[in-house]
């Protein structure tokens, strides 16, 4: 393969540097995808199949550059023309196929499985407008379309193509593939995605509305299109039975090229159903196998030695549960085979809370899963033991082998490697590069001779990475920051139980306190980042409550200057690239309890932030691997907030009425912030709060406060404080995603690696 100075001579017949930013992005997708093109695909004889309705990739160029052992060349040859590649990068858009923690799992995972030379595909959709894009107007989130397929995309069409059977009619797929290469292995993966060449966005008004009924012509528009109506949640289930239909076609497939006698299947394939949307794959492959000869009991028996399930909630509302009768709508083939199934377990257990159908006539998916799955994970050490104890404890006490932890992961490639090159680079110099293939050795930070110098480094490494994102964000959204403030970042999904709201009442006290004449330190930015489902009307709000007092903040000369809240426009990988390395205070202040694990807390910790948490999720497991004193810990233990809600001992209003929380509660629908924001908005979100307040915001709040205070005035230690940051990154190896793929392997999937 050529250079790419000289590839590009040949493609544009001029130099490089006569080139447009524009001309060197494309030449460059083309470049990459020849190269990947010419490696082999991990090739041995079982399969893994992850199927995933997300799989937030973000922007592939230099991602790919690096596992392919391109970056730094071709990095050096643009300098050298005089131009930049993190210019030429924002020329790409971000694939729009995910949305949140679950999506970008998944992407870290397809890395890292690649990485670790195991034969694994992901299977997804080929949405065209992804959720949405987020516009933040008039101190609102408002909604469009998220165009991000180009003419030249990363794309590549194949000639596979399955039938789809619905009630009414049957549709014919088109698969796409998106090649993933392995981290310098000469080898590759892909990632599946399955479309309908009938999609048509011209269906689309109004932001993101769209006929619902129209099938042909909406299935592939938008990731988790609205289902606040019946029409709605028709369209999910008919882009969930599209997905694994075609799954389940493809794995049948490509096991019996490689002489799969189908009873035999397991030794050739293995499905992991990540989260309850793929769950329909169970009854599809069922039927699918009964259509190639096999008896219903032994399509059952294969389906279930080949099948695992992955639980990334704890939330009853997020296990989907969808009525007989829409699924008899649209899939009336599956309904016999599910009653079949569901007839089955009631045979054998009499506990109706394990029923695949209950006494309503809902299909349980995670039951589904359960049943005829040979492995259950969560994905943390907190959440496993809650879905054993308590949340699937009846299923755990039928099946207790079946149950297993694999605590999350994220690539360091793309949250280390990609967008903090000079941590990457003090690393490499410290330690040496073996880090790169094993994670693990980062712990060699914690014995660096130059202890002192190093901590001077990422001294200016935070500051540089200050810079880049003022910068971005300037030009991106006008706002001016300033970067010897304080650096405190909460980015993630708009959620009640990941409670903005709890920190947006933080920025309350803060701006009370302020006006009462106590100027902090040092100043603060307070950065939110992240999207609310169109029909969740709460989490609209919250992103209001935050945006209207930014604005007041913002127009308040005695408060300005120590305090600024920006909210970041349409969050996604490529604003996470910039937050992230520049971040000093990382919020991961979930109701303990309630989340799996997150990712996002990994990724700050990776890049020298520190984490004030709950003892939730994987907080509880980076809290365990820094020590007390490098983690700023706060809040009710998971135990106590599990007893609160089955003894319904939360009274919200009883905390409203402290002292410390009502004055900040109120706050939101005082003069001053009905005047800039929407009173409707504002007094709908007080009252949530101070009536309801289902995850518990108040709770925690008056402690959240002052450990939060605590955190701030730590920071002025900048010795202390570095101390505390070089032990995070050292000890942040753990969380790599080759270390959660490898267990999954070695206990779940028992792939053997190509050679």
């Amino acid at each position: 393969m050529l250079d790419f100075k000289d590839y590009m001579s040949q493609v544009q017949q001029k130099n490089l540097a006569d080139c447009s930013n524009e001309e060197i992005y494309v030449a460059l997708l083309n470049y990459t995808k020849e190269f990947s093109a010419e490696l082999p695909y991990n090739d041995a004889k079982k399969k893994l199949y992850y199927i995933s309705a997300e799989f937030l990739i973000g922007k592939l160029l230099s991602n790919n550059l690096i596992n392919l052992g391109l970056y730094e060349t071709v990095k050096e040859e643009l300098a050298a023309a005089g131009k930049s590649l993190a210019e030429v990068e924002e020329v790409e858009l971000e694939p729009s196929l995910g949305n949140g923690g679950l999506g970008r799992l998944a992407a870290c995972f397809l890395d890292s499985i690649a990485t670790l030379n195991l034969n694994g595909d992901g299977v997804g959709l080929n949405y065209h407008y992804g959720l949405f894009q987020q516009v933040l107007k008039n101190n609102e989130q408002t909604t469009i379309p998220n165009h991000w397929i180009e003419e030249q995309n990363w794309l590549i069409r194949s000639e596979r193509t399955y039938d789809v059977p619905f009630a009414h009619f049957t549709l014919h797929s088109t698969l796409y593939d998106i090649d993933v290469p392995g981290y310098k292995t000469g080898k590759k993966n892909r990632l599946r995605l399955f479309d309908l060449d009938t999609v048509d966005g011209a269906i689309i008004h109004d932001g993101i509305q769209f006929d619902k009924t129209d099938i042909l012509k909406n299935l592939t528009l938008f990731l988790y299109p609205d289902d606040s109506n019946r029409q709605g949640e028709l369209l999910r289930i008919f882009q969930q039975y599209f997905m694994v239909s075609n799954a389940a076609q493809l794995i049948l497939d490509e096991a019996v090229e490689k002489g799969s006698n189908l009873y035999d299947l397991p030794d050739y394939a293995v499905i992991q159903i990540n989260d309850t949307h793929p769950s329909l794959v169970i009854p599809e492959m069922i039927r699918l196998l009964q259509e190639r000869g096999l008896s219903f009991t032994d399509a059952v028996a294969v389906v279930k030695r080949m099948t695992a399930y992955t639980n990334h909630t704890i939330l009853a509302e997020a296990l989907e549960k969808w009525p007989l009768d829409f699924l008899e709508e649209v899939v009336p083939h599956l309904v016999p085979i599910i009653k079949q199934l569901d007839e089955d377990v009631k045979a054998n257990y009499k506990d109706s809370s394990v029923a695949i159908i209950d006494e309503n006539n809902r299909v349980h998916m995670a039951h589904m899963d359960i049943h005829y799955g040979y492995s259950v994970n969560g994905v943390a050490a907190l959440h496993t033991e809650i879905l054993k104890d308590s949340e699937l404890n009846n299923f755990y006490k039928l099946y207790p082998e079946k149950f297993n932890n694999k605590t999350n992961g994220i690539t360091f490639r793309r949250w280390l490697m990609h967008v903090n090159p000079e941590l990457t680079n003090l690393i490499d110099q410290e330690i040496g590069r073996d880090w790169h293939h094993d994670a693990e050795l980062l712990q060699g930070l914690l014995n660096v001779e130059n202890r002192a110098a190093v901590k001077e480094r990422l001294e200016a490494i935070k500051r540089d990475n200050k810079e880049k994102l003022a910068k971005h964000l300037k030009e991106k959204q006008g706002v001016e920051l300033n970067t010897h403030a304080i650096f405190d970042t909460q980015i993630k999904r708009l959620h009640e139980y990941k409670r903005q709201q709890m920190n947006a009442l933080y920025v309350v006290y803060k701006y009370l306190d302020i006006k009462a004449g106590n100027i902090p330190a040092r100043p603060v930015t307070m950065f939110f980042g992240g999207k609310a489902a169109p029909a969740y009307t709460i989490a609209q709000d919250i992103i209001h409550m935050i945006m209207t007092l930014s604005e007041i903040i913002k127009n308040d000369p005695a408060v300005a200057p120590h305090l600024q809240v920006v909210m970041v426009e349409n969050y996604n990988v490529t604003e996470a690239s910039y937050l992230i390395p520049a971040t000093d205070i990382s919020e991961q202040i979930s109701l303990a309890s309630k989340e799996a694990s997150g990712t996002g807390n990994m990724k700050f910790m990776l890049n020298g932030a520190l984490t004030l948490g709950t003892s939730d999720g994987a907080n509880v497991e980076i809290h365990e691997l820094v020590g007390d004193d490098n983690i700023f810990i706060f809040g009710q233990d998971s135990q106590t907030v599990i007893d609160l809600y089955e003894t319904h001992g939360y009274d919200s209003y009883h905390y409203y009425e402290k002292e410390g929380i009502r004055p900040l509660v109120d706050f939101i629908v005082s003069d001053q912030m009905r005047a800039t924001g929407q009173p409707e908005r504002l007094e709908r979100l007080h009252h949530e709060l101070m009536n309801k307040d289902w995850f518990m915001t108040l709770l925690d709040l008056e402690e959240y406060i002052q450990v939060k205070e605590a955190t701030l005035a730590a920071y002025e230690d900048r010795d202390s404080w570095l101390d505390k940051v070089l032990v995070n990154i050292a000890m942040a190896g753990f969380f790599s995603s080759d270390r959660t793929i490898a267990q999954y392997n070695e206990q779940v999937w028992h792939l053997e690696p190509t050679k």
